[in-house]
């Protein structure tokens, strides 16, 4: 039996899978047969997959190079008994590991949203009766029933259906209902395309329909889903990847600085516990303790600041995320689109007409080059006949316009009000008294009314070559009928399809009162052809911008969806997405293509492509592989369950919060809240911010680090006793971090950030340059502290005092060199003096802080330190202003010798 489930069920009839799945079609299953058959298969659920517990997980989150350093920083302030100290590094490490801890297990998360989805009560008839049944208990045989509102239970091959249509838009990305059959399909029919199954988790949205379950749980479609969400690996973002890259070297550097020290001390001849607290001490003041404390509140206030653009953050690390993105993948409908069927173009009486206005507002008018659309009455009555043969309605709810039934009705119920044409007046002449809903088979749909001018009026709408047939005569702009003239009208249409556009033939036809009922037959033959109506799901203004945007900083953009070929490109056209010199090979690829492509040659599509239609979750999965194969950071986004695998791959993915399942949000890790494209791009521009002042407070942070560590080097080398003790680094280097560094973190955006490519995703951490300017900074803050600390010993200080003046050199060259980096290219000048009043602030709070370090006895006691005279300030502050200026002639002699600005991290 298990062999069966793998079965291509489309391509068969529907006799053949009755039969290969041993049930009846009239009477279901037995029941013996079904409790065997439970007991095989087990329910119809998603399995929970078992990963680290939480105790592992957490622990997980101590597991890098970085906590290392800061675990050993604080070991050894509680060696030093400096409790507050230790205190203040262990509630950073702890920090960062809940932050991590609680991002953890997106995939555990989406699987059981999974789970979810599929619980539900349906129809069945088993041993001959109809019962309703929990959804758990389905098995492969099971005959199911179907009505409008239904949730699909679990895979099904179709055995009946009328008029059925399924929303699988959450599956497939189809962002229309699917007319379903039962006729057997090509066995290489793509997923989208085969019109005789239906799928778990889709929607029955009209009509009803029968089907015998093919696949329970883990086995259908999206079981397949929920098996590629658990076993897809979870990658770094770039931060953290430069940031692991950067921690590892750093703990290299320090190890092997701290052993040198001590093998020198101990070479001089310095006790063995002198020359351990010597390197103890470079220890110390080489790591950089604030750092994971700064990137994690910087990053939190991006999230607050994309949080008012629009922009929800999942995961800390997606905002710097996006500053790197160098490809974005987007769904076409709601995304780029407004998701809201529209009448564009409109042919009548010989004469084209095209509509302003988009969506289900009915604001906008009919325009014509040739003629007065008022005087067409083959307009008018083509309009009439859209709203007359409809089902849809129309509400105004919440501020919106909103559609209740079929979208393509809702479009013909607007262009109809584009008109002038009222439905309330319109049924109160024409009251409806028969209907003919809508066949796949028929391909059309006809009411009968009674007509005001005597007898009745049959009203036709579907596709043109189904009318076609039927039809003797067309009509003028007059209304007068004439000659059908079919070539006339399928060129029209064929011109409206290459477009992208959805094509609807009108017809109608006059009948005598005795005919009350409505069959086939009266629409067989003796129509007259009224009009054709074209509509799409427009493109978002909005979103037009924001890929313009995209492509000038550097950013492609591709539309990947599960419509058709033909739409997703003309869509793409009205973007701006295909370039003018692209060939139309290069344009758009369909998931079938993409099906029989080996890696290299789908690598080759994935990046010459601009559109992705028909695709499968198996083909955006690899679409997203193959790009990040090729160094691209690749940002997803999507709104179905066909989605979560490629939003889970994907370096940053993207749901949509109003009309994305949970799913799909569960997997991402960033959700827009009005489900918009031009969001993403103003969380990228945001994200690229954030990334720029979290490369300021690197450059900033780690001339503190190095400076410190050469003066503890310097001391060890020339026999001196230690300039700074390690429990005052840990002092510059905790305070400096929060009171200035941090004050970055409100930089303001810098006026170029969308007009540079985005960060080359393997580049390090720092260039030449800014090692080179690390460097210099390093060298001139030791310089100051350790000959600002011998002067004073020379002037008569006590050692307590000399430490004091090489601490405030650090804090007040800090504050000063902080200035420089408000910009890695500009000057402050050029910035804004007061264009950030937060670092002011912090400045102002660390002098204050820094007073009371030097002056209130209690922090005299606690960190070794001496009241100190005026004239000592005026030194170091001279000293820090020292440094503000090289490091600013420094950034002007590169902007003169570079063709390009300075870049921090690339």
């Amino acid at each position: 039996m298990e062999t069966l489930l793998s079965k291509h069920w489309h391509h068969m009839d529907t006799n053949d899978s009755v039969t290969l799945l041993g049930t009846d079609a009239d009477s279901g299953l037995e029941l013996s047969d079904l409790r065997r058959r439970q007991a095989h298969f087990g329910p119809n659920a998603l399995s929970e997959r078992r990963g680290q517990g939480p105790l592992l997980r957490f622990l997980v989150q101590f597991h890098q190079p970085l906590i290392y350093i800061l675990l050993a920083a604080a070991a050894v302030t509680l060696a030093l008994q400096e409790w507050i100290d230790a205190g203040v590094i262990l509630a950073v490490v702890l920090l960062n590991a809940i932050v991590g801890f609680v991002q953890e297990a997106k995939a555990l998360k989406a699987i059981a949203a999974l789970s979810r989805s599929l619980r539900s009560e349906n129809t069945v008839i088993r041993a001959g009766e109809r019962q309703r049944v929990p959804s758990e208990s389905l098995v492969p045989g099971d005959l199911v029933l179907l009505q409008s509102g239904d949730k699909v239970p679990a895979d099904l091959r179709l055995l009946n259906a009328r008029n059925l249509q399924v929303d699988e838009s959450a599956l497939t990305g189809e962002s229309v209902p699917v007319e379903k059959g039962t006729q057997a399909l090509d066995a290489e029919t793509v997923l989208a395309d085969r019109r005789n199954m239906a799928y778990s988790s889709t929607l029955v949205t009209y009509g009803t329909g029968s089907g015998v379950v093919t696949a329970t749980g883990d086995k259908t479609e999206i079981g397949r889903i929920s098996e590629m969400i658990a076993t897809t690996e979870t990658l770094d973002t770039p931060l953290t990847r430069r940031i692991k890259q950067f921690s590892h070297v750093l703990l290299y550097v320090i190890l092997s600085l701290a052993a040198a020290t001590l093998l020198i001390g101990l070479f001089r001849g310095q006790p063995l516990v002198e020359s351990f607290m010597a390197a103890v001490a470079l220890a110390v003041g080489a790591i950089p303790e604030g750092l994971p404390a700064a990137v994690t509140i910087m990053l939190a206030i991006g999230v607050a600041r994309m949080a008012k653009r629009r922009a929800i953050i999942r995961r800390l690390p997606a905002v710097e995320t996006l500053g790197s993105t160098t490809v974005v993948c987007s769904d076409k409908t709601g995304t780029l689109t407004q998701n809201q069927m529209t009448v564009q173009s409109l042919h009548a009486g010989g004469a084209d007409y095209s509509l302003s206005g988009s969506g289900y507002a009915p604001d906008g008018e009919i325009r014509s080059l040739d003629q007065d659309p008022g005087s067409d009455r083959a307009l008018h009555w083509t309009v009439r006949a859209g709203l007359l043969c409809n089902d849809a309605v129309l509400r105004f709810r919440e501020g919106l316009w909103k559609v209740e039934g079929d979208p393509t009705e809702g479009a013909l119920l607007v262009s109809a009000s584009k008109a002038g044409l009222s439905r309330e007046e319109l049924d109160a002449d024409y009251p409806r008294l028969d209907a003919l809903p809508f066949e796949s088979a028929n391909q059309y749909m006809a009411t009968l009314h009674a007509n005001p001018d005597g007898g009745h009026l049959i009203v036709a709408k579907g596709s043109l070559e189904a009318l076609l047939s039927r039809c003797t005569h067309m009509i003028d702009s007059s209304g007068e009928p004439v000659g059908l003239n079919a070539a006339e009208f399928q060129s029209v249409a064929d011109a409206m399809a290459a477009s992208g556009l959805r094509v609807l033939a009108f017809a109608q036809r006059a009948v005598g009162e005795d005919v009350t009922n409505l069959d086939h037959s009266h629409v067989s033959s003796g129509l007259t052809l009224l009009g054709l109506q074209g509509m799409i799901d427009p493109p978002r203004e909005e979103a037009r911008r924001a890929i313009e945007t995209c492509h000038a900083a550097g950013i492609a953009v591709k539309m990947i969806t599960g419509d058709h070929a033909l739409t997703a490109t003309a869509i793409a056209r009205q973007l701006g997405m295909i370039m003018p010199d692209q060939r139309a090979e290069d344009i758009v690829v369909t998931g079938a293509e993409l099906a029989a492509m080996s890696d290299g040659e789908l690598l080759d599509a994935a990046k010459r492509a601009s559109v992705f239609a028909r695709v499968t979750p198996d083909n955006k999965f690899r679409l997203v592989e193959a790009l990040q194969s090729a160094g691209h950071v690749v940002a997803m986004t999507g709104d179905g369950v066909n989605d979560a695998p490629a939003l889970h791959r994907a370096d940053i993915g993207v749901a949509m919060a109003l009309g994305g399942t949970e799913v799909a949000r569960e997997a991402a890790d960033m959700m827009l809240t009005d489900d918009n494209f031009s969001s993403i791009e103003s969380a990228v521009e945001e994200g690229r911010g954030v990334f720029d002042n979290l490369k300021k407070f690197i450059v900033w942070t780690l001339p503190t680090n190095g400076g410190e560590g050469l003066v503890i080097l310097l001391a060890v080398l020339l026999g001196l006793a230690l300039p700074i003790l390690p429990v005052q680094i840990l002092w510059i280097n905790m305070t400096t971090a929060l009171l200035l560094g941090l004050m970055l973190a409100f930089e303001p955006k810098e006026n170029d950030v969308m007009r540079r490519p985005p960060h080359p995703p393997g580049a390090s951490i720092l260039d030449g340059a800014l090692i080179a300017r690390i460097a210099l900074v390093s060298v001139l803050l030791c310089a100051g502290a350790f000959g600002l600390y011998e002067w004073e010993l020379i002037q008569g200080a006590t050692e307590a005092q000399a430490r004091t003046v090489a601490v405030t050199v650090f804090v007040l060259g800090e504050a000063f060199y902080l200035l420089n980096c408000r910009s890695l290219s500009r000057s402050v000048f050029e910035v804004g003096l007061f264009s950030n009043p937060w670092i002011w602030a912090g400045i102002a709070a660390m002098i204050l802080l820094q007073l009371a370090f030097t002056y209130l006895p209690v922090m005299n006691t606690m960190f070794h330190t001496e009241a100190i005279g005026i004239a000592s300030w005026l030194r170091a502050t001279a000293w820090g202003a020292l440094i503000f200026v090289v490091v600013g002639l420094e950034k002007a002699w590169r902007r003169r010798t570079s063709s390009r600005p300075l870049k921090a991290v690339a």
